[in-house]
């Protein structure tokens, strides 16, 4: 069963030093604090899990059924709500309307997946897309396919394109997660974590912080 998360907003990068010197990159993340909105039961929903809320919303930009929700957790609007899915034993653990911050959740040094939603990058053709090279031949005659993706299939066989050929097209806005990276460092009393590296989104972006799903052992 998956661990706690924690929601957060994406800051920017800078940098810190190490006592030995040496340079580390790192992403700022506003992570908390976290309300508990609701709580989902397998009695009830058929599943465990919390739904969390994150960054303060206008009440006028909320609707109806999501102003009788936050009125039953007692708490503000919220812009970001995300389930985590957890045993039903750490559910219990948690009760309607509960703050949560970054160090209830995380201590540096904890191996970790974050989720985000990347850059969007419009219209892009399959050199910026998917790599291709290119037109190895630039330099003898005329022709102005340089960047184009060559033959995409025959008329006779197969006689279509077929599904998933990669070619030129919408690029970017997708969710991803980065896995297995490092927290460097955590900032209890503004609410920040350093992540060693770099996160999914635009600055201002809203990502999920959750334990790494796979076992890492860092040298």
């Amino acid at each position: 069963m998956a661990k706690m998360a924690i929601l957060g907003k994406k800051l920017g990068m800078t940098q810190i030093f190490t006592t030995d010197g040496n340079r580390i990159p790192v992403t700022v993340v506003e992570a908390g604090p976290n309300v508990v909105l609701s709580i989902r039961t397998p009695e009830i929903n058929g599943y465990s899990a919390l739904q969390l809320a994150f960054d303060d919303q206008k009440p006028q930009r909320v609707n109806k059924p999501d102003a009788g929700q936050f009125k039953k957790a007692n708490v503000g609007p919220k812009r970001f709500i995300r389930e985590v899915r957890l045993s039903a034993e750490d559910v219990a653990a948690y009760t309607l309307g509960q703050t949560i911050n970054a160090a209830d959740v995380f201590r540096q040094g904890d191996p970790i997946d974050v989720t985000g939603i990347s850059k969007g990058k419009g219209f892009q053709g399959v050199m910026k897309r998917y790599n291709f090279r290119g037109a190895q031949t630039q330099t003898h005659g005329t022709h102005e396919y340089f960047r184009h993706g060559g033959s995409i299939g025959c008329r006779m066989t197969p006689g279509r394109v077929h599904k998933g050929k990669r070619m030129g097209g919408h690029m970017g806005s997708e969710r991803v997660t980065i896995q297995n990276l490092k927290i460097a460092q955590i900032r209890a009393e503004e609410n920040i974590i350093l992540v060693q590296g770099a996160i999914p989104g635009a600055v201002n972006g809203y990502v999920t912080i959750s334990f790494a799903a796979k076992k890492v052992v860092y040298l």
